[in-house]
């Protein structure tokens, strides 16, 4: 396992009356919206660079690995920089970064140079890295325990919001003004259509960099509600009596993030390239983004009803209901052919949609004083997306289609979770409030 994340103060936050929450959350909801939205983008960038450069599956999904990978190398310097400059301006570093990143994207497409766009990407999911692990323990927390997976479903349902929309920007912006978007795969594109094609990521880009601008200069005069100063860490010498390994729940549920993504980030980067097969859709890129958006947007339903539902059924039996109807679409995908694989396939964002709040809120339950520490682990978890390149590697090897039967393994895993690993073991009593 990897080591755990420290800080100064615990995520227990004060639940005065007095203290401007409301607002603080709305606020948090945009920076779940920016960042689902700009990891979105790839989805519809991916197909775009696999015609750019003229790249396998492997090589496409490396694209999406690397940004997934910044994940596992950024969590414990993120945490640590949180320590050391505190949440407010911690925020703010990781909209500045990420906007460095998106302008490191407009000298990559005019080079083009394919190490810099994967360096552009590595350097924007860094960004994003530190906004979550300050932000998913901070709305796990912030308010009783029994209703922590409801509310982070909630606040992700604005994540999907922003993934819903980011597939109409690109296909717009990317693919609708390239090539490569607007024609069937079986066209081979000349020298200097490529490098047209390659230019034209440069304006969403420059769009996505002034927006984390704003939204970093608004991060910075707004007075965020800090964390109660009245509960501090426990002790080095009481931190060797407790053990993440004693907690059931966590233990399993840092594989369950990790499978988690493998299944999200793999539908989701391959979509495009799915449906616009002759035997599937028929489609070209910039008319199979369309139903990306219907993907994505089955995911913020999701969310949404699944915080409603969470208030009625206990978020194990969600998430079990969740793993079994996602298993059953992603069999269908697999193996049926035509509109019903492609709505199959759609389909699954409906089931995927409240698996990663709900596993996060499951894996940090009961922890007490470890509870930073969980989730700096859980964050890092998501790190998992970085194996999309071997479903990439299945789909060269034995062929698209096929490759999806990962997708449905990883569902199986998450039944297991919801049904016996979520159980905690050791749990710490809620502190009152």
């Amino acid at each position: 396992m990897p080591a755990p994340i420290t800080s100064t103060a615990t995520l227990t936050v004060s639940s005065g009356n007095n203290t401007p929450y409301k607002p603080a959350l709305a606020l948090l909801a945009s920076l779940f919206f920016i960042w689902g939205f700009i990891t979105v983008i790839n989805n519809t960038l991916l197909p775009h660079l696999r015609a750019v450069f003229d790249l396998d599956y492997t090589r496409t999904t490396l694209i999406e690995s690397t940004w997934f990978i910044a994940y596992f190398v950024a969590s414990l310097p993120s945490a640590k920089l949180i320590e050391r400059i505190g949440y407010k301006r911690s925020l703010v570093t990781g909209l500045l970064i990420m906007a460095f990143g998106a302008l490191l994207m407009i000298p990559a497409a005019r080079i083009p140079s394919y190490y810099l766009v994967l360096t552009a990407l590595f350097i924007i999911a860094a960004g994003i890295t530190l906004l979550q692990v300050a932000a998913n323990p901070y709305v796990a927390v912030i308010g009783p325990q029994q209703t922590a997976s409801s509310r982070l479903n909630l606040v992700q349902a604005f994540n999907s919001m922003g993934t819903t929309f980011a597939p109409l920007f690109g296909g717009y912006l990317i693919l609708g003004r390239s090539v490569s978007g607007t024609v069937s795969e079986s066209h081979i594109l000349t020298t200097v259509e490529r490098l047209a094609d390659a230019r034209s990521v440069q304006l969403p880009y420059l769009i996505v960099a002034a927006v984390l601008i704003a939204l970093a200069l608004v991060f910075a005069r707004f007075r965020l509600p800090e964390f109660n100063q009245g509960n501090r860490r426990i002790t080095a010498a009481e931190r060797k009596q407790h053990s993440l390994w004693h907690h059931r729940n966590l233990v399993f549920g840092v594989p369950a993030i990790f499978i988690y993504l493998i299944a999200e980030i793999g539908v989701a980067n391959l979509f495009i390239n799915f449906v616009s097969q002759p035997t599937i859709g028929n489609l070209t890129h910039e008319q199979a983004s369309h139903f990306l958006f219907l993907l994505w947007g089955g995911m913020m339903v999701g969310r949404f009803a699944g915080s409603g539902l969470m208030r009625y059924f206990a978020p194990t039996h969600v998430l079990a209901g969740a793993s079994i109807g996602a298993f059953i679409v992603m069999i269908v995908a697999a193996c049926a052919q035509g509109p019903t694989a492609m709505w199959a396939l759609i389909l699954v964002g409906l089931f995927h949609s409240i698996m990663f709040p709900t596993i996060f809120t499951l894996g940090i339950k009961g922890l007490g004083p470890l509870t930073e520490e969980g989730a700096g682990l859980l964050i890092m978890a998501i790190a998992g997306g970085a194996l999309v390149i071997v479903q990439g590697t299945i789909a060269d090897a034995f062929g698209l289609q096929i490759s999806f039967l990962l997708t449905a393994a990883c569902e199986v895993y998450t039944l297991f979770y919801a049904l016996w690993g979520s159980k905690p073991t050791n749990a710490v009593a809620e502190p009152a409030t």
